[in-house]
């Protein structure tokens, strides 16, 4: 699409040069020597403001991972050499007995072994109740403990953790292109040689069999095949289409941008499939 854009943008500007420098050219062959630099300009814009809404789309999910990354607590309490101590999220390790006091968010992954409480788990699963937590079931990293203290043994750590792998997804697909984007540009790998191959054989047509003078008369409608089928529609349509479609996902009834994010992705997880009944 980016190629038939720049090669219709670019005969029509040259084309205009032509015609402000050289008018008599045209004169001669009774043609008015008539510009068109301001269809160049309007089709570069509007190209330009569908990549706006495009990457304004992509703002948006870089601030959701944010938000996701701030969750996770920075330190962690485990029991190590007979006592508590706190230390970083990095340097917790498998096999480390934490402790989550109430009102704290849980650090990383584990598997409760002493103690009961509720915990928070929206921010996954999108529950609005809290799930009760007794020893043997599992815990997850970055949700929000309520009203009992526990411990556990941490299972998963760093970026095995469900709430590194959410953000992993998220960033993933961030970075792909949406279904209607890949089959725009599909689109577009049949649609580009198809109008290049018609311009070009309008040249040779018109070159050969038109009026005289031939070439002016070749160039003319060169451009013209070119500008008319610059796909300037569609490289609006498909990030303005690609920005509503989030939009509407996003009002869809999530309360926070957080489970938005997060929840299409829990399924892909195991350990969401096994809780108990709160």
């Amino acid at each position: 699409m980016n190629t038939l854009i720049a090669v219709g943008t670019m005969a029509a500007y040259l084309y205009s040069v032509a015609a402000t420098l050289f008018p008599s050219f045209f004169r001669k062959a009774g043609i008015a020597p008539a510009v068109y630099f301001d269809t160049s300009a309007f089709i570069i814009a509007l190209i330009l403001f569908g990549r706006v809404l495009e990457a304004r789309a992509k703002t948006q999910t870089s601030e959701a991972i944010k938000k996701l990354m701030g969750l996770q607590p920075k330190t962690a309490r485990v029991i190590r050499d007979a006592g508590e101590k706190d230390i970083l999220i990095e340097e917790v390790l498998v096999g480390d007995l934490i402790i989550v006091r109430p009102g704290e968010r849980i650090p990383v992954d584990g598997i409760v072994e002493e103690g009961r409480s509720s915990v928070d788990e929206s921010m996954i699963t999108g529950e609005g109740m809290p799930v009760r937590k007794a020893p043997g079931d599992e815990v997850i990293g970055a949700t929000l403990n309520k009203t009992g203290s526990f411990r556990f043994r941490a299972t998963k750590v760093g970026k095995d953790t469900a709430l590194a792998q959410i953000i992993k997804l998220v960033q993933e697909a961030q970075g792909s292109k949406a279904p209607i984007q890949r089959l725009a540009d599909v689109i577009s790998g049949y649609f580009v040689p198809v109008v290049i191959s018609i311009a070009i054989g309008t040249f040779i047509i018109w070159f050969d069999f038109g009026p005289r003078p031939s070439l002016t008369f070749a160039l003319l409608n060169f451009v013209a095949v070119l500008i008319i089928a610059c796909p300037c529609a569609l490289g609006l349509a498909t990030p303005t289409a690609v920005m509503v479609g989030r939009e509407k996902a996003r009002k869809t009834g999530f309360s926070s941008r957080e489970e938005r994010v997060s929840r299409p992705f829990t399924r892909s997880i195991p350990s969401f499939s096994t809780r108990r009944a709160p």
